[in-house]
This record gives structure tokens, sequence and C-alpha cells, in this order.
């Protein structure tokens, strides 16, 4: 099954951009994923072909009229989930990248200006994404970004079957540390362990390591992932182990 994805831009000059290069580049060519770039203006209905309006209540920048998107939708809608890039949404989580990958494909709406009318959100199923706590000149970047994320899951494009399955954030921690040749480098030298060969010795090293680095770089992970593992059966908090 070919993943689809169909952007609405104002900017279709973008894509398929960098994701026709590399991994991505190489799967596009081979059939596992498409890409259609739909031109928002196409669906304006006066003469200057606008897709935008003064916001209601006044300020700054101009809001994304909900009619023109609407349209746009519409005209490509079917049973892919139709996703809009805005710093307004949810967190893209790879949980959320995961469950996509594993679909049809996904229709995706590109925020510019200072946002999308509100209505839109009403009256169409629509899901607001945001890639991170941050403003984009528009959501075309970060559609790009979320593409790369599904892309790199589908079947047959990181090669082996597992390539995905130890990376930072699938087991809701960040991933351990990597090491590769020369075993010395400016006086630094590889972990023993990772040169033992011991490779139960070399899982329990690695677990410790992505357990130390995201509670020390990401602790709101970190205690996400431990409330999760301390959480008993019954749905009881278990008592860690520095409290017995």
């Amino acid at each position: 099954m070919t993943f689809a994805a169909t952007v609405l831009t104002l900017y279709p000059e973008m894509f398929p951009g960098p994701l026709g290069m590399s991994l991505a580049g190489r799967a596009l060519g081979d059939g596992r994923w498409s890409c259609n770039a739909v031109q928002i203006r196409d669906f304006a209905t006066d003469k200057h072909r606008s897709v935008d309006d003064t916001p209601a209540g006044g300020g700054a920048g101009m809001v994304m009229r909900a009619d023109v998107l609407a349209a746009a939708i519409d005209s490509v809608a079917d049973a892919r989930p139709i996703l809009a890039m805005t710093p307004r949404g949810a967190p893209l989580t790879q949980a959320r990248v995961r469950s996509l990958a594993a679909g049809p494909g996904a229709i995706i709406l590109c925020g510019r200006f200072e946002g999308i009318d509100e209505r839109l959100f009403a009256a169409r199923p629509v899901e607001p994404l945001s890639i991170g706590d941050y403003v984009l000149s528009g959501g075309e970047t970060a559609a790009i970004v979320l593409l790369d994320a599904c892309i790199r899951l589908l079947p047959g494009v990181m090669g082996a079957a597992s390539s995905g399955d130890e990376e930072s954030f699938e087991s809701g921690l960040l991933e351990y540390p990597h090491y590769t040749r020369p075993a010395e480098w400016e006086g630094r030298t590889i972990p023993e362990v990772l040169r033992s060969g011991d490779h139960a010795k070399i899982a329990a090293w690695r677990k410790r390591q992505a357990e130390d680095d995201t509670r020390s770089r990401r602790p709101d992970l970190w205690e996400r992932y431990s409330g999760a593992r301390d959480q008993s059966p019954s749905g009881a908090q278990a008592k860690k182990k520095d409290e017995r």
C-alpha cells in the first residue's frame, strides 16, 4: 500500500523538497509513498484570488479564510486524516507518527500569516498539530518534518525492519549514545563494555545510559516514563526503591 500525502499549501513548489532526496527520495521513486501538492489559492473565489483577510476584532497580520480552506479540503478529502500544521496544535509525538505511518497517508494543511479562521476546525475534521514550541513562517517546513518522520517508518524504507525500534521516544526514553571507529580519538576511548562482546552487559549499559540522559536532558519525558514504569497493574503507584 502506498502512503499518499496531499499537501494543501500556498507554496506547492516547496514539495517534495528535501523529501525528494536520500531515503525519502528513494522511497518516492520506488512508489512507497506519493506527494501531491495542491495550491490553496486555486480555491479562492474573487478576482484577486484572496486566501486571507483582516482579523475580526482588529490586530496585526492576516487570517486564512475558512471558506477557501474548506473548499480546498473538500476537493481532496477521503478516508485519510486531515492535519493542520499550527503552533496551536497538540504536540506531535512518535506514537502519533507511528499511527499515521501505518495508515493510508495524510492530507496536510499548511497554515500561513497569523493563523487559520477557527471556524474551519468546527466545520471540518481537521486535527491541529505542532512540531514544537516555536513559530515558523508557515506550515510547509512543519509538514516536511511530519512527512519525513512518517516516511522513514514505511516498510522497506530503512532497510532493516528493526532500525527504528530503539530510537529516541520509541520506549519513552531518549536513545542511548553511539560510538564507532576509531577506538581512540583525541584521547577519548569507546566505553569498554561496548567492546566486550557481552550482549547482555551492552544492553544493560545502553538502558542505563538512556535513562540517565533522559533524566538529565528531558525531565518532562523522565517524569512520564518513570510514572508509567512505577504504575502497578491495579493502577496504584508503586513505591520507588529509594523510598523503601
